[in-house]
């Protein structure tokens, strides 16, 4: 997918000499100047299982629990096989701040690639990118005045495609995961696939908090190509519980849908 890469931008994370990973500026998310966006961290937990796993087999699931904030000042992230088979293989991964403190737990499911030739299939063309405009990050409000994932993002919408509050298409492209290293297209799929709740706001951060707990991917074909587009709707509740539903796309179609559970807050 990502060949065409610009490996000279600043990536999401660099690796310290100890093997732990350090957030650069595109890394750092919305809510607070000292912790991650969790889609960058959720490709380092793809990256881990893809390389606990080996390529004969694709990452079709990827379900993520966010236990605490994730700091930029360093993550450990440890994957382990739990099933390995002909056909399938799943994994556990956990992420560590510096402290050893357990801040997320995934788990991962990979399915053998096998070469059936043409099969029957349903035809979902994706948005136009080439009609797309230039346009600003879906949050207009961050929580702090230093760059981060926003800053680094690279936003298109649909012409006369909405801006405002409710559900919304967007193209984006996002820098790297890892300094010096090309992602693969799961790893890179995934910075953007928790933006759901991000992307289809019901109203603007000065009036309501919309943090996800959790991230669910499911994938039936690897994208390939840089810009991915996203059809986000978000559901939010008085009982102060959301969901973010999303189909996202690369240029050639669907690629798979993302899932988040929100919590709602009032602003401080």
């Amino acid at each position: 997918m990502n060949g065409t890469q610009d490996l000279s931008q600043q990536a999401y994370f660099h690796l310290r000499p100890d093997g732990a990973f350090v957030g650069n500026d595109p890394a750092r998310g919305p809510w607070s100047a000292d912790h991650c966006h969790a889609g960058p961290v959720s490709g380092l937990i793809v990256r881990a299982a893809e390389t606990e796993v080996g390529p004969e087999k694709m990452l079709t699931r990827l379900t993520v629990d966010l236990l605490r904030p994730q700091p930029l000042a360093g993550l450990r992230v440890a994957a382990e096989t739990t099933r390995h088979t002909k056909t399938l293989a799943t994994t556990r991964v956990t992420v560590h701040d510096l402290d050893d403190t357990l801040c997320a737990t995934a788990t991962t499911m990979h399915l053998a690639r096998r070469d059936l030739g043409p099969v029957p299939n349903v035809t979902m063309p994706p948005p136009r990118l080439e009609d797309a405009v230039p346009g600003p990050f879906p949050i207009g409000e961050i929580r702090h005045d230093l760059p981060g994932f926003a800053n680094h993002s690279e936003v298109l919408y649909p012409k006369d495609g909405n801006q405002g509050a409710g559900p919304k298409t967007i193209w984006m492209r996002t820098p790297a995961l890892l300094e010096g290293e090309v992602p693969s297209p799961i790893q890179a799929l995934c910075p953007f696939a928790d933006c759901g709740n991000g992307i289809s706001w019901n109203a603007p951060t000065t009036e309501m908090g919309f943090m996800n707990t959790d991230l669910t991917v499911q994938i039936h074909r690897e994208p390939v190509s840089d810009w991915l587009a996203s059809d986000s709707v978000c559901h939010w509740q008085s009982s102060g519980i959301g969901m973010s539903q999303s189909v996202l796309y690369d240029t050639q179609g669907p690629v798979g849908t993302a899932l988040q559970t929100l919590v709602l807050f009032p602003p401080a």
